[in-house]
């Protein structure tokens, strides 16, 4: 039997590419890449010629049975996706919990991913945080950002530019204008920025200023509320003698 290898790949700079990932994928029997036009651009840089195979959200619930199969059969597979580490926000949770399921060995390399370095470069508290990657487009929108602005971790979601501004608004509304947050785009690239302020502030920017490239936002936790403070400090009273 052989393994599954995931393999994060460059977020934006070729040179974020790891020595062990580019073996791993020169060693692999196949590819899995979520597009393989984009994935054939990284495999031709890093002189890579391993036989590449498509996986992404579309089909990746018919092929996954064929793939455990050939893993059990011995084949060593590599699941790569457009950008970053793969099953965050990307196809390949369904094949890495069908392995798991057959004792097929997973293997994750460390390794890029964006959501990170927008959570260092915000700035905001990062001892607790919580990922909730792209938020419903439709049904459960509503009651995912009511939920989420009692939420006191700090937030790091996932956004098209094109839905950039329209989603701040509804951040506003729901968390409150005031409330600090970050923007980070390009990460990686040479066109990388980060953005930091109100959530008005931020609505007001982007409004003016045309986002480009994949969107992360950092949002700071609601501030613990004055009743849980009070009935904390009850509790916790030290009786003087």
């Amino acid at each position: 039997m052989a393994k599954l290898y995931v393999v994060p790949t460059p977020v934006g700079n070729l040179e974020d590419m790891t020595l062990r990932a580019i073996r791993v994928l020169k060693e692999a029997d196949c590819v899995l890449a979520e597009d393989t036009r984009t994935s054939g651009i990284l495999m031709k840089h890093f002189d890579i010629h391993t036989r590449m195979q498509s996986h992404h959200k579309f089909n990746e619930h018919d092929t996954v049975a064929g793939l455990v199969e050939r893993l059990k059969a011995g084949e060593t597979i590599a699941l790569i996706s457009d950008a970053g580490t793969p099953a965050i926000s990307d196809p390949g949770f369904l094949l890495v919990r069908e392995c798991r399921r057959e004792g097929i060995p997973v293997e994750c390399l460390p390794g890029a991913t964006a959501f990170v370095p927008a959570l260092v470069a915000s700035g905001l508290p990062n001892e607790k945080f919580c990922f909730e990657g792209f938020l419903p487009q439709k049904k459960g929108r509503a009651t995912r950002l009511a939920r989420l602005a009692e939420e006191t971790r700090t937030m790091i979601l996932y956004e098209s530019p094109f839905r950039l501004t329209k989603t701040l608004i509804q951040l506003a509304g729901a968390f409150g204008g005031d409330r600090d947050a970050s923007v980070s785009r390009e990460i990686s690239k040479i066109h990388e920025e980060t953005v930091r302020g109100t959530l008005d502030e931020l609505v007001s920017h982007f409004s003016e200023n045309e986002p480009r490239g994949e969107i992360v936002i950092v949002i700071a936790g609601a501030p613990e509320k004055e009743k849980q403070k009070k009935k904390y400090s009850q509790n916790n009273e030290v009786s003087e003698f």
